[in-house]
């Protein structure tokens, strides 16, 4: 398993292994990071050359680009701070190759980059639902695997705590959307942490959760956890690990008392408040509303 450094994530607001439907995050074998909402620039999280680039039809959506770009780069692992989680004569770091997706690049085979450099600008391509917000999607790959699968990607961790935010489900709209409302609860100062230091929303238990849930069907922790685990979270059961991973129980998420397709889950080192995914809703800015969570024999699954 590749850990990926502080002085990579630190560049960015937000991360998740899990939150997507697609099979590329499958065991969090993939890491999206999110940037400002006001800035366009996608910085590289990865040092070294550049492979490749190409351009790939996207799924026709109207809020969406028509494009998606693959951006394939040699990597640098000790310029990148890469460590290897493993049996050291399995060590992938030489000859490891980054995936990056939804950027159209401003750099071609041959530039070389560093931590930080701009490769072009983000896209929202067909590939996002309406409530995601501009990301870089990172993945890595040996150099003799197939770069253009959509599986393949070696597991990646993260070199960071993630400090778990208690909630008691309550909250008040800060921000509307046509698919989604942000609340301003929990925020990252009910876990007593430092400025730039990682929260992310914790179960009953203490465990930070990560990924849509329940619309996406599975999720993961970002905290240490025993294999086998039963969590719950506002009183209910969402799950049990396995490993990392957390297949989610059949449950529904309500937003007093009305059925909503679920909450998207990351790490954040600015200001946090839960994001529930909501088509359709009638909220407005300054609602105080009230989210549970009740088993279901038919769950919202988007994926």
């Amino acid at each position: 398993m590749l850990r990926l450094p502080r002085s990579m994530l630190s560049r960015f607001e937000r991360f998740s292994l899990y939150n997507s439907p697609y099979p590329a995050h499958d065991g969090g074998c993939a890491i999206d990071l999110y940037v400002a909402a006001d800035d366009p620039v996608a910085r590289s999280p990865v040092a070294g050359v550049v492979r490749e680039t190409r351009t790939v039809r996207a799924p026709d959506k109207p809020y969406a680009h028509d494009d998606e770009y693959l951006v394939l780069v040699d990597v640098d692992a000790e310029a990148t701070g890469l460590d290897w989680l493993g049996d050291a004569v399995d060590d992938p770091r030489d000859g490891l190759v980054a995936r990056i997706l939804h950027v159209r690049p401003d750099v071609a085979a041959g530039d070389e980059v560093a931590v930080g450099d701009s490769l072009g600008r983000l896209v929202r391509s067909g590939f996002f639902a309406p409530w995601v917000a501009n990301h870089v999607h990172l993945g890595f790959r040996p150099a003799d695997a197939n770069q253009h699968r959509a599986r393949g990607s070696l597991p990646v961790s993260t070199d960071v705590t993630v400090s778990p935010l208690d909630w008691d489900g309550t909250g008040t709209v800060v921000e509307t959307a046509e698919t989604f409302v942000v609340l301003d609860a929990p925020t990252r100062a009910d876990a007593g942490v430092g400025p730039d230091e990682f929260v992310g929303l914790g179960s009953d238990e203490g465990v930070v959760l990560d990924g849509g849930l329940a619309h996406y069907g599975f999720g993961g922790t970002l905290s240490p956890v025993a294999d086998g685990q039963s969590l719950s979270l506002l009183g209910e059961r969402v799950g049990r690990t396995a490993g990392r991973d957390v297949p989610w129980a059949d449950f529904d998420v309500l937003v007093d008392g009305i059925r909503v397709a679920g909450m998207s889950l990351f790490a954040s080192r600015t200001d946090f408040g839960t994001k529930v995914v909501c088509p359709g809703h009638d909220l407005a800015v300054g609602d105080e509303v009230s989210v549970a969570i009740r088993p279901s024999d038919d769950p919202v699954r988007l994926d």
